[in-house]
């Protein structure tokens, strides 16, 4: 998904990119990305910043505060499922997406991103997870099995 897909996806006027020095922010309605970072690391930090506007609320950004780190874990879960879904992972596999490579460019995201999302779903699920009683997506190695 590239960086203009996902604006066009989330339906909401108010995103801008804008030089700053931070990557994004997410205030009262608005995002900012900042215009000086790649457009792949735009998707990633767009993804976190549409996960603080479906489900934050209020100033986190003291993170000293659990009720903010919550709420800072729920934004960034909701752009892993987002732009980095373990269907989309899977889409990837039966796209003939054999290398890490192939998978970042599938997705449009960065490795670190990747590596964010993967540990994401290993905390979540486990060692593996089964999609539709056909693909198993392994965390630990990574990777995706087809059953027969």
């Amino acid at each position: 998904m590239t960086f203009e897909e996902l604006i066009i996806d989330s339906g909401l006027d108010d995103i801008y990119e804008i030089d700053m020095k931070v990557k994004g922010l997410y205030a009262d309605g608005i995002i900012g990305i900042s215009k000086y970072i790649s457009s792949t690391e735009k998707v990633c930090v767009l993804a976190e910043e549409l996960g603080h506007y479906y489900t934050s609320s209020g100033d986190i950004l003291n993170q000293k505060d659990l009720s903010n780190r919550k709420q800072e874990h729920r934004a960034r879960a909701w752009g892993y499922e987002k732009v980095a879904s373990l269907n989309r992972i899977v889409e990837a596999y039966k796209a003939r997406c054999s290398t890490k490579e192939d998978l970042l460019e599938y997705l449009g995201i960065t490795e670190e991103f990747l590596t964010e999302s993967i540990n994401y779903y290993k905390r979540r699920y486990g060692l593996f997870y089964r999609i539709d009683d056909k693909y198993v997506v392994n965390f630990e190695p990574f990777g995706v099995l087809e059953h027969f």
